[in-house]
């Protein structure tokens, strides 16, 4: 009687189980929700002529979104719903939001031809965001196919900190929309980009990790434009230098590749 009487309780026990299970998905979405809601208010803060509370606002939008991937492999939560979902915030903020804060800051008064490359911005970075989820799976982990929709993001923000308050001169101004162009179009290129998916730097010597983060907290804090610039910039051109140094490298077969990566 007593074997009958625990089975209905472990049953029910495992129903509880399954359910919690299930209810973790909920974790990652709150976060790319948080993404979401940081890119809207990029647009908000930019429509009100706050350039630098944009440009941490889209800031603070990429941690959401490294979060919430992470989040969900640590918790097996990942899903398709989740993936898809991921991709359409990511189009706000790191897409929709960025063009819109560097028109506002120096391209409307350039005319057209300015004013189209915030627009190529933001379809690089959808075509770009499309092309990753299409070769989900079948690309090398290690690299990205193209700038990350991210990165791309964190240039546009990294100047507006850093040209804030600065005189707007012709040739700046020329500048800044002939680099929207360049990063529009490095989003959609082929040259490839360090993931850091297998760096594990902070498993094998994590005394020396914790000193460089310590470290460059410090930086930020106390030229955090100059820094963020730099360090954007810089992995910017990092695809087009690596092409000119390793050259092309050659398709791997499908089957020969690591599993999905996550932008």
């Amino acid at each position: 009687m007593r074997r009958h009487g625990k089975g209905p309780r472990r049953r029910r026990w495992h129903e509880l189980r399954e359910r919690r299970g299930k209810g973790i998905y909920l974790l990652p979405s709150l976060l790319t929700t948080g993404n979401l809601f940081c890119g809207f208010f990029a647009l908000l803060l930019t429509v009100d002529g706050r350039y630098r509370e944009a440009a941490f606002a889209i800031f603070v939008a990429m941690v959401m979104d490294m979060l919430d991937g992470r989040v969900a492999r640590l918790m097996k939560a990942t899903s398709q719903f989740g993936v898809e979902f991921d991709s359409l915030a990511d189009v706000v903020s790191f897409c929709v939001a960025p063009a819109f804060l560097i028109y506002a800051f120096v391209l409307s008064a350039m005319g057209r031809p300015a004013w189209f490359g915030a627009f190529l911005f933001v379809i690089c970075g959808a075509l770009r965001l499309a092309r990753f989820n299409v070769y989900t799976g079948v690309t090398d982990r290690r690299y990205f196919v193209g700038l990350s929709t991210p990165a791309g993001a964190g240039v546009v923000c990294a100047s507006v900190l850093l040209l804030q308050g600065v005189d707007q001169a012709r040739w700046l101004q020329v500048t800044l929309a002939a680099g929207t162009y360049v990063v529009a179009l490095l989003m959609v290129s082929t040259f490839r980009y360090w993931s850091f998916k297998e760096l594990e730097f902070a498993r094998r010597r994590p005394v020396r990790t914790l000193l460089i983060v310590v470290l460059g907290v410090m930086i930020v804090a106390t030229k955090h434009e100059l820094f963020l610039f730099l360090v954007f910039v810089g992995y910017a051109v990092s695809g087009p230098i690596r092409r000119l140094v390793v050259g092309r490298t050659p398709a791997a077969a499908p089957g020969e590749l690591p599993a999905r990566e996550h932008s």
